[in-house]
């Protein structure tokens, strides 16, 4: 029984990047052995163990054959005779395909290191086209080691896999899992641009695939192109550190125009309403978390009047934040305004622009805030009001606060 460090780790050590999880793998041994040693089963579908000391992850050596469509569609085999290079040819990529042992010195193969010093992600065997998984694990690579390109063969590849129909087998909930953590990478365009260069964003995303080719106002979109401003919008939420909900909300929140009648291009009157439809169903399909639904919906229906609420007066900025349900989740707006920050700068030029309403509107609810609704309900009470009647005169001390303020006259602010 020998045990080999293998895939990210070793690949990332040879990079010299921060390591993440590390995974073994085990040659030479037995289920049995395994649990005599202490290790903990994980799992059902592949003889996964937890180490009984550092927790970490070790797999049995194994080999796949496909028996079925997607990416629970293989048999396993899992034997001492299983060796370490035919475990690393089942692996994706050269690149995660290297491994290393208790004395440190590498066993590579595939190439991996040639590859990694190339800067090149290549499938290691045929056996890559068997788990349609693969292509979104690619992508998200891209979107991570953005400096690396793609092999020909590895994008023709991947390209006669979704020609085959294999990413329609996929189950939503892998779908999301590889999405979402190829939002959080550093550059999320490029995953998008994989995915649609081999066909399979318009198999899985098809209500982002249709803004490719989109046209809008070129006064407010110097870079014209729908499907332009939205990998600009993408990589600006990545540079300005957003969180998941952010990132999400920042996908979405343009869907409607690729729904615009071409006759009426290239304004896009109504596409918030739209969008917010679109991402619905894109949410059931995927079963996307409640908290990035919920922020992309608001995101979606909003964005246009953040954009433009330095026109807004006391009253019409009162009914924006409580739109938004500002007041009882203000953490959540402030989300909702970094995400349409993200939305304002992903335009050609303005980049490094500052965005006036994102620190306005963060003002404009502390404001709002700051009045003492429990003072305003007592004398509402002494005045002879109930009910509902209570609720309006704290809402006309809180449109009174903002009248008020300088808030209310600011001048406009560009809309995006």
């Amino acid at each position: 029984m020998k045990t080999y460090l293998v895939g990210g780790a070793v690949r990332d050590r040879l990079l010299g990047r921060p390591e993440g999880d590390r995974d073994w793998v085990v040659v030479g041994a037995t289920v049995p052995a395994m649990l005599e040693a202490g290790f903990r089963p994980v799992g059902k579908d592949f003889p996964v163990f937890l180490h009984p000391d550092t927790g970490e992850e070790h797999a049995l050596a194994r080999t796949e054959r496909k028996s079925g469509h997607g990416y629970r569609g293989f048999e396993v085999h899992a034997s001492p005779e299983v060796t370490l290079e035919e475990d690393l040819q089942r692996r994706d990529l050269t690149i995660n395909a290297i491994a290393q042992d208790d004395s440190g010195a590498l066993i590579d193969p595939w190439g991996g290191q040639r590859d990694l010093a190339a800067r090149v992600m290549r499938h290691v065997s045929p056996a890559f086209e068997e788990d349609p998984v693969r292509i979104l694990r690619v992508a998200r690579f891209a979107a991570r080691f953005h400096d690396f390109s793609i092999a020909d063969e590895t994008q023709a590849l991947m390209a006669r896999m979704v020609a085959r129909g294999e990413v329609d087998h996929l189950v939503p909930e892998r779908v999301w899992q590889e999405l979402a953590r190829g939002l959080m990478e550093p550059r999320p365009s490029r995953m998008f641009e994989v995915l649609r260069a081999c066909g399979a964003l318009a198999r899985l995303l098809p209500e982002v695939e249709r803004l490719w080719g989109v046209p809008q106002r070129a006064e407010h979109h110097p870079e014209v192109d729908t499907g332009v401003h939205l990998m600009m919008v993408m990589d600006m939420s990545a540079r300005l550190g957003g969180s998941l909900p952010v990132r999400y909300a920042c996908l979405g929140h343009d869907l409607g125009k690729g729904t615009t009648h071409p006759e009426v291009l290239p304004r896009h009157l109504g596409h918030e309403g739209r969008s917010v439809k679109l991402l619905q169903a894109m949410g059931d399909r995927l079963r996307v978390p409640n908290d990035c639904r919920e922020l992309a919906e608001v995101v979606a229906r909003e964005h246009g009047n953040i954009h433009r609420s330095g026109e807004l007066g006391a009253a019409a900025l009162l009914r924006l934040l409580e739109r938004c349900d500002a007041l009882r989740k203000p953490d959540r707006f402030a989300e909702v305004l970094l995400a349409c920050e993200c939305d304002a700068r992903g335009r050609l030029g303005f980049e490094d622009r500052p965005y006036p309403p994102r620190p306005r509107l963060g003002a404009a609810l502390a404001c709002v805030l700051a009045v003492d609704t429990a003072q305003v309900s007592a004398e509402a009470l002494a005045a002879g009001l109930k009910g509902p009647a209570i609720g309006q005169a704290i809402g006309r001390a809180r449109e009174r606060e903002l009248g008020l303020s300088s808030l209310v006259h600011n001048p406009p602010t560009e809309g995006a």
